[in-house]
């Protein structure tokens, strides 16, 4: 488990590519790797990746499947790319993000960048299976760090979050850029919260369900906007 803190950037020193799997060297700053060992789970983008060899003192390998490199970003990674990572929390470590699995949902692209002498907004786009997953003051992992939504439209399909200076210092979002592609992880109990709401639903209307979604897309309303899931303080 992981919970949404990016802890440092890391670089991408080397990959080799082997029998569907890629091979990464990532470098990390100075302390990172204390006491890391083989088999420790590393959050890289958001991803859980696996520590298969101890390069140095300051740097890591690690193995990804095919299938993690076609459904994130991991595959449009080359040497000198700049991640963010965050080691697996320990029992009784504090949540200061949310907890997440460190398994992404799907990929989407920053649409557009707004900045301000001491914040910067960023607007991304949500695939239409999920958006009925993502709620103004909900949760949401990207790239690995736990941020809040500020705002969302599911009609057109996007969602806002804010930073501040110390989150861009921190993480890789410092350079972030229109058109980049980052992954992004649902946070779970929300996840839960609305797939369960909907099947009751379902259950509750039958056929009528159908007729009550048209009469709400008429005012420009669907069901997902009266799932409401508490938020929490952040």
């Amino acid at each position: 488990m992981f919970t949404g803190i990016i802890q440092a950037t890391a670089t991408v020193k080397a990959l080799q590519d082997r029998d569907g799997m890629r091979s990464f060297n990532l470098v990390f700053p100075p302390g990172f790797c204390q006491d890391l060992v083989i088999g420790a789970s590393v959050s890289v983008d958001g991803v859980c990746l696996t520590v298969t060899e101890l390069v140095s003192p300051t740097a890591a390998a690690f193995d990804v499947m095919l299938q993690s490199l076609n459904i994130t970003t991991l595959g449009r990674y080359a040497p000198g790319s700049e991640v963010n990572v965050e080691r697996a929390a320990k029992e009784g470590a504090e949540i200061g993000g949310h907890p997440l699995s460190g398994h992404v949902d799907f990929c989407t692209t920053l649409i557009d960048v707004l900045l301000t002498d001491t914040n910067c907004k960023l607007r991304f786009a949500i695939p239409e299976a999920f958006r009925k997953y993502i709620f103004t003051k909900g949760y949401i992992a990207i790239n690995g760090a736990s941020l809040t939504v500020s705002e969302v439209n599911r009609q057109e399909g996007w969602f806002e979050v804010w930073l501040i200076p110390e989150t861009r210092r921190a993480t890789t979002f410092g350079h972030i850029q229109a058109g980049d592609t980052v992954n992004i992880e649902i946070e779970r109990s929300t996840q839960v919260v609305v797939d369960t709401v909907r099947e009751t639903v379902a259950e509750s209307l039958g056929k009528l369900q159908p007729l009550l979604e048209a009469l709400l897309k008429e005012k420009g309303l669907s069901l997902d906007d009266f799932v409401g899931v508490p938020s929490l303080p952040k």
